[in-house]
């Protein structure tokens, strides 16, 4: 693909049909039609680093097929992932760490080293904040991972209203600071990402290209690799907002535009999953000779998944593994 230029005009129709805001805010299209750099600028804020645990809060009723999906995919994501078989996950998380080398190279970042592995899983199947959660509720229910050294994940089952869920984002990721006075962690700030299962809501929007899109080209539905539409869309969501948050943790790490509505290591490729992509086509994927799926990378226990190509800080590109 070409640089960042291309990548613009990938947006302005993968918007519609994706919406997977990355942070804090939507950007709106007249954001998007800017003329943009061809680099995410570093901000000298402070990178995810060491060792991080990615823990799963599961908000509402997912079935134990669905919750291995995703956390198959977190564990794939380590360089000691069982999967041998390329193109991996791993090989695809391994575009971040160029990153870290850049900020090191820069004398802004000291320890160029991120080691992501799986967690501990929260189940409230219960429901217990009801089911149309606030932005704060959102939050509280990060809280409930780890205070630090982690990635809280919120996942939202199919029948969760989220202010913004379907209109303008699939997901989102930032950051909150721990003021429980009984806290180890006082006043420390952990990072969060919520993402939704878009499976009865807007899997138009927030599973393409599992999923007719709303707007733009109507080219028919890829097969999802692990046979559930809303699941493997919410794992596109969440390999995005993984990358942006390891790289833009608190607002001012590697990102281009503004804070609120910034660009990221994945936002600023949406849309492109492999070589030849462009609006209304994912790109020339691999697939299954068995169950005809679409996919890029191989991931633990036999997975296979589809990842969101990463902007390389080294080539200004969106590098992607097929």
């Amino acid at each position: 693909m070409s640089c960042l230029n291309t990548m613009v005009f990938l947006q302005l129709f993968v918007v519609l049909i994706s919406l997977s805001t990355v942070t804090f805010a939507t950007r709106t299209l007249n954001e998007l039609v800017e003329e943009p750099s061809n680099q995410l600028q570093y901000h000298n804020g402070p990178l995810l680093a060491g060792k991080i645990s990615v823990n799963l809060i599961w908000y509402g009723k997912f079935k134990p097929a669905q919750r291995a999906i995703i956390s198959d995919f977190v564990t794939s994501l380590s360089s000691s992932s069982p999967s041998s078989i390329q193109p991996s996950v791993s090989t695809w998380w391994k575009t971040t760490e160029k990153y870290y080398h850049l900020a090191k190279s820069n004398k802004k970042f000291t320890n160029p080293s991120l080691s992501l592995k799986l967690g501990k899983q929260v189940l409230d199947t219960s429901y217990s904040l009801g089911k149309s959660l606030t932005q704060k509720q959102i939050v509280s229910l990060a809280a409930k991972g780890e205070d630090r050294n982690a990635i809280n994940v919120v996942l939202t089952a199919s029948d969760v209203v989220v202010p913004g869920f379907c209109s303008n984002r699939c997901g989102t990721h930032g950051s909150s600071s721990i003021n429980n006075r009984n806290s180890k962690a006082k006043n420390y700030k952990f990072a969060y990402i919520w993402v939704g299962n878009s499976e009865t809501q807007c899997p138009g929007y927030c599973a393409w290209p599992f999923h007719q899109p709303i707007y733009g080209p109507q080219a028919a539905p890829l097969v999802a690799p692990n046979n559930d539409v809303g699941l493997d869309g919410m794992v596109i969501n969440l390999a995005s907002l993984l990358a942006g948050t390891a790289t833009n943790p608190f607002g001012n790490g590697y990102y281009q535009g503004t804070a609120e509505a910034p660009l990221e290591a994945a936002s600023a490729c949406t849309g492109v999953y492999a070589k030849g992509a462009y609006p209304g086509y994912a790109g020339d994927l691999l697939v299954d000779a068995t169950t005809g799926a679409s996919y890029n990378a191989h991931g633990a226990n036999g997975r296979k998944y589809l990842v969101p190509a990463l902007f390389d800080p080294a080539t200004s590109v969106c590098s992607t593994i097929v």
